[in-house]
């Protein structure tokens, strides 16, 4: 039992089990001192925190003196009250994921941890080709996401001419707008319907941006050499033109590297000046996944002074750019401003992978299925990538699951119906999915996917309520 020591009067004994016990005491090792507390952590002889109940939790807890309240995991079942008159103290549930506690607390993962200055652009794309109640419905979810400013994408070379219209409906749903497009006879109905930002201008309708009233972003002439900028930039600053410069990104192989140096050299020309970054150019156009790559090219951005990005949501592999930029520029905000690495601050960018891969071993699953007494199937994964399907009658390991039912079929089992065969079936796949892809799995758990995680409905525990109390069965059964 771990316990830590402080000057507070607090003392909170956490309650957990053994996949869970890794994270729980590296959050808790950061968060004890900022929220002022001593704890001490006591992990079960149970692999799953989640299939606790608070009856067989009463039959092993351990409190040590001076201790002022305990906690439970989240998902602990069960009636607390004669947990709290058995042990004469407060016992409450924690927050679902460890990863919360932070908030349950009330304290910030880190002391300014949250904090940004990138403004996000988000761009919908074609915007003439779509319904007006259309380009509402995703510019609501766009801010949901994290988006500053809702951009109106024109096609180039057709005038589109309800572009007012989009503007003053976007405007009138509280959001802020830009333009996308050289056109002045687009740009002017949209600023005049209340769009804030130009994107974009160069030599080609420098002339018409006075008339506009309101910010430009300049672009070159010719990316590849900067040219028609600096004349760009005189033209607007002597016609009192608020402005951002957008040296244009470049995909790979045709000229990436390259226009990371013109941003470079476009800071060292103009040191005070506000620079904005189009990443869709890489993220839209690479065969990756997007999340990394807005990381990365947010903290170039962070690094040198690039305030404001935009970002498209168009092809498949790209199509949560928003929030993953939201997420990016929080974490490259903290790492470069505390000067520490971006590691260990947002788990919820680490979604193909887990952060760390906890998994029960082979003896750890044995010695699990010996102590069951009751004949609810229990499926898990070891850490060599075998699955266990286990109760109190039987335990099957395999790596092929059609194996493993084809062993639980030859038993006849008495309790298996199409539903609950659906639902080890369903089980069975999310486990060969977290094997393929490394990653942790828990029975009648979400497996988890960072920010595209999606919880789920507790099948197994809801079909335990209907067909028996609950519980464990037997004082020394796992639930």
């Amino acid at each position: 039992m771990q316990q830590s020591k402080s000057n507070s009067t607090e003392r909170i004994h956490f309650v957990t089990g053994k996949l869970a016990e890794f994270s729980l005491r590296r959050e808790l090792a950061a968060l004890a001192p900022r929220a002022g507390f001593d704890y001490t952590i006591q992990v079960l002889n149970i692999t799953v925190a989640a299939l606790m109940t608070t009856e067989w939790v009463g039959k092993r807890i351990d409190v040590p003196p001076q201790t002022t309240r305990v906690l439970l995991p989240g998902y602990c079942r069960g009636d607390l009250a004669p947990l709290i008159a058995q042990l004469g103290l407060p016992v409450e549930r924690g927050p679902h994921d460890l990863r919360r506690l932070d908030e349950y607390f009330g304290h910030r993962r880190e002391s300014d941890y949250g904090d940004f200055d990138i403004e996000i652009i988000a761009e919908i794309n074609h915007a003439p080709q779509w319904r007006l109640a259309d380009i509402l419905a995703v510019a609501d979810q766009m801010r949901r996401d994290g988006a500053d400013l809702i951009d109106v994408g024109c096609n180039p070379g057709e005038c589109f001419s309800g572009v007012g219209e989009v503007v003053r409906a976007l405007r009138d749903q509280g959001h802020r707008v830009s333009i996308d497009s050289l056109d002045p006879a687009e740009i002017g109905p949209a600023v005049r319907a209340g769009a804030e930002l130009v994107l974009s201008v160069n030599s080609s309708n420098v002339e018409a941006a006075p008339d506009w009233g309101c910010q430009v972003v300049v672009i070159p002439d010719d990316p590849k050499s900067l040219a028609g900028l600096d004349a760009t930039i005189e033209a607007l600053a002597g016609a009192g033109v608020p402005l951002r410069i957008d040296p244009i990104i470049e995909p790979i192989a045709f000229g990436f590297a390259e226009s990371l140096h013109r941003y470079v050299e476009t800071r060292r020309r103009y040191p005070d000046a506000e620079l904005m970054m189009g990443v869709g150019n890489l993220t839209e156009l690479c065969d990756a996944d997007s999340a990394g790559i807005n990381l990365l090219l947010l903290g170039f951005c962070q690094e040198l002074g690039v305030r404001s990005i935009l970002t498209t949501q168009v092809i498949n592999w790209a199509r949560s750019s928003v929030r993953e930029c939201d997420l990016a520029r929080r974490l490259v905000y903290h790492a470069v401003t505390q000067r520490t690495l971006p590691k260990h601050l947002e788990p919820r960018l680490v979604a193909l992978r887990d952060v760390k891969r906890l998994r029960p071993s082979q003896q750890d699953i044995a010695e699990l299925a010996a102590s069951i007494r009751d004949n609810n199937y229990r499926l898990s994964l070891d850490e060599a990538g075998v699955m266990h399907l286990f109760n109190g009658e039987l335990h099957f390991c395999e790596d092929d699951p059609f194996l493993l039912f084809e062993k639980l079929l030859a038993t006849e089992p008495r309790n298996l119906d199409p539903g609950h065969a659906f639902y080890l079936g369903y089980e069975a796949a999310k486990a060969v999915t977290a094997r393929t892809l490394d990653k942790n799995y828990e029975q009648d758990r979400a497996i988890d996917w960072g920010y595209l995680t999606v919880e789920e409905h507790s099948h197994r525990l809801e079909r335990q309520r209907r067909t028996r109390p609950e519980g464990p069965q037997d004082g020394n059964d796992q639930p």
